[in-house]
């Protein structure tokens, strides 16, 4: 059972099954405020809950819990709300906080499909200099997700994320060598940054052989945005 038509919904659409659920709806937008929107997932969330007690509970939540300039947010505040009902209601769960999942499609906004549209059109794009992102491909959240269902792997919060952050101006000059063509950038001294622990995946990258961080998002973006 899928719940959610977004990036990571999407992703296991092939894996769709009986006896679990994927859920991958609801607050997206680390900047909402609105109380209808955070109902609607809490409501949402504790009908399937309720509807589907027998099943494994995958929940996907966001790192976004670790950002010190998100600290107290309604965001943060909704989610970890969110992580508390799955573990208390669910017999048999995880809860996944993803980084920055970069895969087809999804919302334009989000980090990596805003800079590569920005950079095609040759918008200034402002480059914050002290932010650094975690980019991870979306395959691999679905691969490290479908790992821990067939290890049996339950009843735990697990960071979903790559080995290292990426700067913006790191993300930048391997867009320009991908794309061998010049951003048009102006700099700002600014921008948040959050280290991510990830005892339980950082094996996946290394047995995968992912372990180059300019070969990993020069990889996604030969998957996801070659010309």
């Amino acid at each position: 059972m899928i719940v959610g038509n977004g990036l990571i919904a999407n992703l296991f659409r092939e894996n769709d099954s009986e006896n679990v659920v994927f859920f991958a709806s609801g607050v997206s937008n680390s900047l909402e405020t609105e109380k209808s929107a955070f109902l609607r997932e809490e409501n949402l969330l504790r009908k399937t809950l309720e509807e589907n007690s027998e099943k494994i509970f995958i929940y996907f939540s966001t790192c976004s819990v670790y950002d010190s300039s998100k600290n107290g947010s309604s965001y943060v505040n909704h989610k970890l709300r969110m992580e508390q009902i799955v573990e208390e209601f669910s017999q048999k769960f995880l809860v996944l906080r993803v980084s920055n999942a970069v895969g087809k499609g999804g919302n334009p906004n989000l980090l990596m499909n805003y800079l590569v549209n920005a950079f095609h059109q040759e918008k200034e794009i402002t480059v914050h200099t002290l932010a650094t992102r975690n980019l991870i491909d979306a395959d691999d959240v679905k691969n490290i997700t479908l790992k821990f269902i067939n290890e049996n792997s339950f009843n735990k919060i697990i960071n979903v994320a790559y080995l290292e952050n990426f700067s913006t101006s790191e993300i930048l000059e391997i867009l320009e060598k991908h794309f061998n063509k010049t951003a048009k950038t102006s700099f700002l001294k600014s921008g948040q940054s959050y280290l991510i622990s990830i005892p339980e995946v950082e094996s996946y990258f290394a047995e995968n052989n992912l372990t180059n961080k300019e070969a990993y998002l020069c990889r996604i973006l030969d998957r996801y945005y070659s010309l």
